[in-house]
């Protein structure tokens, strides 16, 4: 027999659904939000929340969506009335933990460059406050060949500038009318970047000063940091998954039970968004930067010293890892006694991000590749791991020798035998594995190993390393005693193996 269709009517008709499935509120709540970005990581992050909100009468309000390019999922999305399931899975405290829920906050889905008529119409309505994006990381870019006759301008702030000023226009540049950015893309200060797109594209088109001035200040471009894993359709699972349900969503979308937002802004918004009123794991906060370095640091840097050294060791996933006892005590104790001891916010906080932390890489239902994660290595540990090391050393005097030795089987890992389809390849255990950086990088890290042919040679392969400003973005060799413990680290690994070398520090 085959099962219906997700849609509303579906809820409407009194259909049974599991008694551990959470249905959110289906009514006509005004559209308050538009959303640039339909796929999996919003839906199961921004609309997900603002279904939470919804059910418990905080919000009311629903998203419209906005397909940001030519080819999307509006049609696929409008078939389900906007409904879709949300399937939750993770540890928490502990514990494993599986949650899902039908998510109803979205009301549509919009292709502009089919109905950009109607795409500005959402401008028009007194009730839009929030906009939210998610265009990946090159999407918040200037365009220069964007016109203002463009339907659409093929630019995310093309798009962005058009709506607002028809908005501006619309409502004659009242003060009242002016919206809430919440850009989620990966990128640094990504709401400062996307305002000034919208104000150069602004310039680009001549448009009125009072429309810049509007700009500046009745709209917010807040700065944001989004944390969670969204693994999309669980297509293996499909089957099982709908003869749990009891209905076919093709929309169905699964990620991992930890969340985290912060928003950085100069306006007080949390009663007018009210995300943490809502249970959410979300801070509102006038300076996102220890909430950043906390993630950079701790789950980023922890990642990044785990990746290489766990691979060397046979290791292929962040679960084996979690699953062995020695790298395990190696990377949490590398977050407890070297990379905690760096960060600023209250002890409390940091502790509970770590054991979140420790909890994601055990996430069953998560597979990550070591080798995905060893990807640009280099600008990884300079950007995620070499400012915990700096700053230990700063506020200790001594040296995170944990922290040293992910340096020392970074470079280890980097030990290549040639290049292969343009590609540089290392040897584990007879095998090949690429080694997956920029060709600048590679070749250096050939070079420095062809001098290599005893223990005697490890500080000074170590310093050469080191000494390359342009991997690390200053002379290492200047910090005291650093080469020397790294390349203690590397001739160990050498000589022993990265097993027995990782027992003397974990």
């Amino acid at each position: 027999m085959s099962l219906p269709k997700l849609s509303r009517s579906l809820i409407a008709s009194g259909h049974r659904f599991p008694a551990d499935l959470a249905v959110h509120p289906v009514s006509g709540l005004p559209e308050r939000v538009l959303q640039f970005g339909e796929g999996n990581f919003l839906r199961a992050f921004v609309d997900w929340m603002i279904g939470r909100m919804n059910a418990r009468g905080l919000f009311n309000g629903r998203a419209v969506l906005v397909q940001p390019i030519p080819r999307g999922m509006a049609n696929t999305i409008n078939a389900q009335d906007g409904l879709y399931t949300v399937l939750l899975r993770g540890i928490r405290g502990g514990t494993p933990v599986e949650e899902a829920e039908i998510v109803t906050s979205v009301s549509r889905a919009l292709d502009p460059y089919t109905d950009f008529v109607g795409f500005l119409g959402c401008a028009e309505n007194p009730d839009l406050r929030f906009i939210v994006s998610n265009t990946t990381e090159a999407g918040i870019a200037f365009s220069a060949t964007d016109r203002r006759t463009d339907e659409p301008p093929a630019s995310f702030p093309g798009k962005l500038t058009a709506l607002l000023h028809h908005r501006f226009t619309h409502f004659h540049g009242a003060s009242d009318k002016g919206c809430v950015m919440l850009p989620c893309e990966l990128i640094e200060r990504n709401g400062d970047n996307l305002k000034a797109a919208v104000l150069k594209t602004a310039r680009l088109w001549k448009l009125e000063e009072s429309f810049v001035v509007w700009l500046e200040c009745h709209n917010e471009f807040t700065n944001t940091l989004v944390d969670r894993i969204v693994t999309g359709y669980p297509k293996e699972e499909a089957g099982q998954l709908t003869a749990k349900l009891g209905y076919q969503d093709d929309l169905l979308d699964a990620a991992e039970i930890f969340h985290f937002w912060v928003i950085e802004s100069r306006w007080d918004l949390a009663s007018e968004f009210p995300l943490t009123q809502a249970g959410l794991d979300v801070v509102w906060t006038p300076n996102m930067t220890p909430y950043r370095d906390r993630k950079v640091r701790i789950l980023n840097g922890a990642h990044t010293m785990l990746a290489l050294a766990a691979y060397l060791s046979g290791k292929n996933t962040v679960g084996e890892c979690m699953a062995d006892d020695l790298i395990h005590g190696y990377v949490e104790r590398a977050i407890h006694e070297e990379i905690i001891p760096t960060l600023d916010l209250p002890k409390e906080d940091l502790l509970s991000f770590a054991a979140a932390t420790i909890e994601r890489f055990a996430n069953p239902h998560i597979t990550h590749y070591l080798l995905s994660i060893a990807l640009n290595s280099t600008s990884k540990y300079r950007a995620r791991v070499l400012p915990s090391v700096l700053e230990y050393r700063k506020r200790t005097g001594a040296l995170p020798r944990r922290l040293c030795f992910a340096l020392a089987a970074q470079i280890v890992f980097y030990r290549g035998t040639g290049f292969k389809d343009g590609v540089l390849v290392g040897l584990r255990n007879g095998e090949e594995y690429r080694i997956a950086d920029d060709k600048p990088v590679q070749e250096f890290y050939l070079d420095v190993w062809q001098g290599y042919s005893s223990p005697t040679d490890a500080e000074p392969l170590v310093r050469r390393v080191l000494a390359n400003a342009s991997l690390w973005g200053k002379d290492l060799t200047a910090v005291p005693n650093l080469a020397e413990e790294v390349a203690g680290h590397l001739a160990a690994i050498l000589e022993k193996g990265i097993g027995p070398a990782m027992r003397t520090v974990a």
